[in-house]
């Protein structure tokens, strides 16, 4: 009907058939930046925040959110992750955010990626918003991603 790979002939939602797609390996990188106060920002810091180290947890909310994503993002595979690293960088007024995941498997895993740096700063925001409700996540995006038919691509 459409030539929309989620959609079958009637248009009604699918999940796409990848059983005939080769194993490859695969690696996707995506970041993200939550904008936060100076003083939000320094008690992070300097791990004074009431809930805890809110860099430990985020960095394992999102290593956990990524192997969880396609029980949140409908129509995606579950996928055998091998491994993801997820950095955060203290910068000026800001946390960035960055998961590199990767697999072999026979579809991609930019989905985890991205979902692993949404819910890491999703994480930060609810471990600090007693100190800062205007801090505001922003730019999460595909960095990179290799391996599959499309091959490699790399964001401008």
């Amino acid at each position: 009907m459409t030539g929309l790979t989620h959609l079958d002939a009637a248009g009604a939602a699918r999940m796409v058939d990848v059983s005939a797609k080769p194993e490859t390996a695969r690696t996707a990188t995506a970041e993200g930046r939550i904008l936060l106060s100076v003083e939000a920002l320094a008690a992070i810091r300097a791990g004074s925040v009431k809930k805890g180290d809110v860099l430990a947890v985020a960095r394992v909310a999102g290593i956990m959110a990524a192997k969880k994503t396609a029980e949140l993002i409908p129509l995606c595979h579950p996928l055998p992750i091998a491994a993801v690293s997820l950095d955060l960088v203290l910068e000026e007024g800001a946390i960035r955010c960055t998961a590199e995941v990767t697999t072999r498997y026979s579809t991609g895993i930019e989905m985890e990626a991205m979902t692993a740096v949404s819910v890491a700063l999703l994480t930060i925001y609810d471990m600090a918003k007693a100190l800062d409700r205007g801090m505001r996540i922003e730019g999460v995006r595909l960095l990179a991603k290799s391996g599959g038919r499309s091959g490699d691509w790399r964001a401008a």
